[in-house]
């Protein structure tokens, strides 16, 4: 059950031309919305075309155009949700977790206070709930790993930077109607604005450069590359963050770098990668 009806707010819904193009805009209007409804015309061919939380543009212009108060965009599955506020800046996944997270402690539904997140969340958003007194517990990449630690723990909300947010109490797995419907709740509940909401984090400039063609295998038993991620780790500090990935499909490296400022994270990303190439090649 919804803890605020929507009346009163504008919403710009995004259906990505797929499943949730009958069921989202219904839910919304029925919950008090105004609604304005783009990319509601699936034809079996059209899915995510150049739409919904895999391509932003079309709603942030429409969420301008409209005067909405904010927009929601699912993609094709309809398990994803990705925001926009009101002056058409995006409100990731991770953004998504935090006001979600919070309003959830706030009426006691946070479970021992914990969000679960993956390792490709931002440092921002842990630095964001540790501020706030609500531990993050992360998993790796796929929302079947955070839907286990959940379970396995008893946590009731989890998600990833991409849109993915499964809360526990509602759903098990991803749904982009009900993340959109508790989030816009959440707008209505207090009265301010989603980009206010969102602000409970920054986040911080990440880098990511795929290294290709060297030996995956062994990232973990270089001790060379454990030598550099050690020196990036000690000039980053405690703002900052590196994550040596290998790729569950392709014969390469993610090297991603979040620092406070963007040109570090660069340089620092751009020596890393080299590491990889050297050690790994």
């Amino acid at each position: 059950m919804l803890p605020n009806r929507l009346d009163g707010l504008k919403i710009v819904l995004d259906e990505a031309h797929g499943a949730a193009a009958r069921v989202s805009p219904e839910a919304f209007a029925r919950a008090g919305a105004e609604i304005v409804t783009i990319g509601a015309d699936p034809d079996g061919l059209n899915i995510n075309d150049g739409c919904g939380s895999t391509h932003l543009d079309l709603l942030k212009a429409a969420v301008v155009e409209h005067g909405a108060d904010l927009g929601i965009a699912h993609d094709g599955d309809a398990d994803r949700c990705l925001a926009v506020d009101h002056t058409g800046a995006e409100v990731d996944g991770d953004q998504i977790l935090a006001v979600l997270g919070l309003a959830m402690r706030e009426r006691s539904a946070l479970r021992h206070d914990t969000v679960v997140a993956t390792v490709m969340s931002n440092l921002g958003f842990k630095l964001a709930m540790e501020r706030e007194g609500v531990s993050v517990v992360q998993t790796a990449v796929g929302d079947r790993y955070v839907l286990e630690e959940m379970k396995d723990k008893g946590f009731a909300l989890g998600g990833e930077q991409s849109g993915h947010v499964i809360i526990l109490d509602h759903a098990t797995t991803g749904d982009g109607t009900l993340t959109g419907l508790m989030l816009a709740a959440r707008v209505a509940q207090t009265g301010r604005t989603l980009r206010d909401l969102a602000s409970v984090m920054e986040r911080l400039p990440q880098v990511l450069i795929n290294v290709p063609d060297v030996d995956k295998s062994r990232v973990a038993t270089s001790a060379e590359l454990a030598t550099a991620v050690a020196e990036a780790e000690r000039e980053l500090g405690e703002t900052g963050r590196v994550l040596l990935r290998p790729s569950g499909t392709e014969p390469l490296v993610r090297v991603m770098v979040e620092a406070a400022d963007i040109e570090q994270a660069r340089s620092v990303a751009s020596r890393l990668a080299d590491s990889v190439k050297s050690a790994l090649g």
